[in-house]
C-alpha cells in the first residue's frame, strides 16, 4: 500500500480524498494554484505545494507541474479527482515513466471511452446499443447542419471530451444547429483545450440512468447499481439518487450486465460510470462511460456502503477486489443535492465572493437518516470566477426515497449560506414538488416545470402561517427580553399583548397570542389570519441563525436574518421579509408610499460577473428580438445575451476582453 499520494484537484473532491486517504493511514499532498492559497483542501492535507496562476490552464492542467510536485514530496501515486487531467490518457503514461502511480484507470481504457466519440464506436463494436448519431469529426456549422437535418431534430451537440454540461446543446432547428455547433465547439476548447463535437439523435423525455462500475487488475469487474441522474439545467446534473425510481431489479441486472461487459472488454482497473439515455418504458442506449469517479458516487457509497475511492486506491496499489457481485445489496435510498453559486431568480447565472457565513447541516446518522456533506469550503472562504460554481454536495440516506426527500428538504432548511447568491431555495422548492416526489422524472424535468425559470416562491395559506407564527414568537421573546433590560427609560412595553399584525412583505395579517409568556425555551398558542390556535415549542434565542422548533404538530425550521425592525424568514425555498407590529402601527404602515426600483429597462446589465467575450452589435445599429447582442463567460460556461424587444444600440461601454462585474452596463438602448 502507498505511503503517500498527491490529488492532483482542487475542492470538494481533493478533501474527499484526503479523508479516505486518512482513514487508511496514507500521507496526502495537496496541489494549489493563487485562487487556491487558502483553501480548505490545502489546510486538510499533510502537505502542499504551489503549482501556478489561477487560470486551471498554468496550473491543475499542467502535467510538468504535478510531477514535479510528486518529485518534491515523494508522492507515489496520484488520485486526480475528477475534471482536470482525470480523463487525460497522457496523464497517467507520464506519470508511469516518472515510476508514480496513476490512481485510475489504464490510459488504454481512458482512450477506448474518455472519447466520447470514440467510445460510441467502441460500444458499436462490442454490440452495445448506442443512440443513432453521427460519429465522425465535424469541421464547420454547415457540416453539423446537413448533418443534423439527415439524423432529424431534435439533435444533441456534445463535445467529444466533454463533461458537467459544458460544450452541449440541444437543437430543434437548423438555426440552432449551426449556433449550437459554434457555441459547443468554443466552449470545448476553452475547458477541455479539444474542439471536437459531435451529433446525435436526441431522445424526447429521455431518463439520465448511469451504473457504477469497479474493475481491478487481475480481470474481475462488478456492477453497484444505479444512479438517477435526470433533475439537470442545462445538461449538469442538480440532483441525483439511488437507486432509481424507474428500473425494476430486472432492468438494473441488464443494465449492470451490459456495463460490466463494455467495462471487461478494455481491461478496466478502477472505479468507472457506464452512462444510458432509458426511455419511460425502461429501454436503455448507451451514451457514454466516464472513466474516472463521478461527482454524485456518494448515493452509490449510502446505498452500498462500499467506498468508492478506497477502491480506486487499492485496486491502484494491485489488489485484488474483495467485492464479488453477489456481495453487493442496495440498503435504503439516497439523494444528493448539489449546493452552486448561482443565482435560481436569476436563471442561475453564477455568484462568486465571499462566503460570510457558511453552517451546513451537522453530518452524521439519526433514527435511521444519513447526513452527508461534500464540501471543499469552510466559512470565509472565496467562490472564484475561475473554477466550478459547486459550493457543496449534500446527501441524505434513509429507509425509503420519501423519507430521504424529507430528511433532504429539512437540511436543505438549515443550509446557511450568506455572501454570495446560492441555489438552495430552488432546490427547496423541488424536494416539495409533487411530480418529482411522485419519480416521473426526465431530463427535460426543469424546463418543463420551470418554464420561464425560478421566480421567487408565493407563499401559500399554510406557508403564510408558519413564516408568521415563527415571526410573532421571534419578536415578542424580543420585545419581553427589552422590557425586563435595567435602565431603560420606557419598561413594560407589553410585549405579551394579545392582539399583533404580521406584515409577510407586502400583506398584513392579524394575530393572537393566545397564551404564554415570551421566554426561552418558548412555549406559546398563537393563531394566524383567523387560524387555529396551535401550540408553538422551540428553544431559539434572540441572534441565532435558525429558528428550530415544532408549530402543532409539525417541525419546522425557519433560517433567520436580520433587517432594519424586522427578519428575513426562508423556508422551503420560500424568502419573505416580516414585520411584527401593533394593530395601530399597521394601520399607519398601510399608507406608506412603496420605493419603486430604478428603470433599467433601456440598458443590456452584466448578468454575472465574468470575461466579455465578444460584443455583437455597433452603436445605431437596429436589433431584433432574440438577437445576440453579446457573449459573457463566466465559470468556464459561455452565455449568450439576447435583445428582449426590437431596440436600436445607442451606446456600447464594454468591449470583449474586458472583466465585468454583476450589473455593469454593457450598452444602452434607444
Amino acid at each position: 500500500m502507498f505511503s503517500k499520494i498527491l490529488i492532483a484537484n482542487r475542492g470538494e473532491i481533493a478533501c474527499r480524498v484526503i479523508k479516505t486517504a486518512r482513514r487508511m493511514g496514507i500521507g496526502t499532498v495537496a496541489v494549489f494554484s493563487d485562487a487556491d492559497r487558502d483553501a480548505m483542501h490545502v489546510e486538510m492535507a499533510d502537505e502542499a505545494v504551489h503549482i501556478g496562476p489561477p487560470a486551471a490552464a498554468e496550473s491543475y492542467l499542467v502535467m510538468d507541474k504535478i510531477i514535479a510536485a510528486c518529485k518534491e514530496t515523494g508522492a507515489e501515486a496520484v488520485h486526480p479527482g475528477y475534471g482536470f487531467l482525470s480523463e487525460r490518457s497522457a496523464f497517467p503514461q507520464a506519470l508511469a515513466a516518472e515510476g508514480i502511480v496513476f490512481i485510475g484507470p489504464n490510459p488504454r481504457a481512458i482512450e477506448a471511452m474518455g472519447d466520447k466519440i470514440e467510445s460510441k464506436k467502441f460500444a458499436n463494436e462490442a454490440k452495445v446499443s448506442t443512440v443513432p448519431g453521427y460519429l465522425g469529426v465535424i469541421e464547420t456549422p454547415e457540416e453539423a447542419v446537413q448533418i443534423a437535418g439527415e439524423i432529424g431534430y431534435p439533435v444533441m451537440i456534445k463535445a467529444s471530451a466533454g463533461g458537467g454540461g459544458k460544450g452541449m446543446r440541444i437543437a430543434w432547428n437548423a438555426a440552432e444547429a449551426h449556433d449550437g455547433f459554434v457555441r459547443s465547439r468554443s466552449e470545448a476548447a476553452s475547458s477541455f483545450g479539444d474542439d471536437r463535437v459531435f451529433v446525435e439523435k436526441f431522445i424526447e423525455n429521455p431518463r439520465h440512468i448511469e451504473i457504477q462500475v469497479l474493475g481491478d487488475k487481475h480481470g474481475n469487474a462488478i456492477y453497484l447499481g444505479e444512479r438517477e441522474c435526470s433533475i439537470q439545467r442545462r445538461n449538469q446534473k442538480v440532483i441525483e439518487e439511488a437507486p432509481s425510481p424507474l428500473l425494476d431489479e430486472e432492468t438494473r441486472r441488464k443494465m449492470g450486465e451490459q456495463a460490466v461487459a463494455l467495462a471487461k472488454a478494455v481491461d478496466y482497473d478502477s472505479a468507472g460510470t457506464v452512462e444510458f439515455v432509458a426511455g419511460q418504458d425502461k429501454s436503455f442506449f448507451f451514451l457514454e462511460m466516464n472513466t474516472r469517479l463521478q461527482v454524485e458516487h456518494p448515493v452509490t457509497e449510502l446505498v452500498t456502503g462500499i467506498d468508492l475511492v478506497e477502491q480506486m486506491i487499492r485496486v491502484a496499489a494491485g489488489e485484488k477486489l474483495s467485492i464479488t457481485q453477489s456481495d453487493v445489496k442496495l440498503d435504503g435510498w439516497a439523494v444528493e443535492s448539489r449546493i452552486y453559486a448561482e443565482d435560481p431568480y436569476r436563471n442561475f447565472l453564477p455568484s462568486i465572493g465571499r462566503l460570510v457565513r457558511y453552517a451546513p447541516p451537522e453530518e452524521g446518522t439519526d433514527g435511521g437518516v444519513t447526513i452527508r456533506n461534500d464540501t471543499g469550503v469552510t466559512e470565509g472562504s472565496e467562490i472564484s470566477m475561475f473554477y466550478d460554481p459547486m459550493i457543496a454536495k449534500l446527501i441524505t440516506h434513509a429507509p425509503t426515497r420519501d423519507k430521504a426527500i424529507d430528511a433532504m428538504s429539512t437540511a436543505l432548511d438549515s443550509f446557511v449560506v450568506d455572501g454570495i447568491q446560492h441555489n438552495v431555495p430552488f432546490l427547496s422548492s423541488l424536494m416539495k414538488h409533487p411530480r418529482w416526489r411522485s419519480g416521473e422524472l426526465s431530463t427535460g424535468f426543469i424546463a418543463e416545470e420551470y418554464p420561464d425559470g425560478f421566480q421567487p416562491m408565493v407563499p401559500d395559506a399554510e406557508a403564510k402561517r408558519v413564516l408568521a407564527t415563527v415571526a410573532l414568537t421571534m419578536e415578542a421573546l424580543r420585545r419581553n427580553r427589552l422590557d425586563h433590560l435595567t435602565g431603560r427609560l420606557r419598561p413594560h412595553s407589553g410585549a405579551v399583548r394579545e392582539n399583533w399584525v404580521v406584515r409577510l412583505d407586502d400583506e398584513h395579517l392579524p394575530a393572537r397570542l393566545v397564551t404564554g409568556m415570551p421566554a426561552t425555551p418558548i412555549e406559546l398558542d398563537i393563531a394566524v389570519d383567523d387560524g387555529p390556535v396551535e401550540t408553538v415549542v422551540s428553544e431559539w434565542r434572540p441572534g441565532e441563525g435558525l429558528w428550530r422548533g415544532s408549530i402543532g404538530d409539525q417541525d419546522v425550521c425557519v433560517q433567520v436574518r436580520q433587517i432594519p425592525n424586522g427578519y428575513r424568514l426562508e423556508w422551503q425555498g420560500f424568502s419573505v421579509k416580516a414585520w411584527v407590529m401593533t394593530p395601530t402601527i399597521a394601520e399607519l404602515d398601510k399608507l406608506m408610499p412603496a420605493k419603486l426600483p430604478p428603470d433599467t429597462s433601456r440598458m443590456l446589465l452584466c448578468p454575472m460577473p465574468g470575461l466579455v467575450v465578444s460584443i455583437n452589435v455597433e452603436v445605431g445599429q437596429e436589433v431584433k428580438a432574440g438577437e445576440t447582442l453579446a457573449v459573457v463567460e463566466a465559470m468556464k460556461m459561455e452565455n449568450v445575451l439576447r435583445a428582449e424587444r426590437d431596440i436600436i444600440v445607442s451606446a456600447i461601454n464594454a468591449a470583449p476582453g474586458e472583466s465585468l462585474a454583476v450589473d455593469a452596463v454593457i450598452m444602452e438602448f434607444e
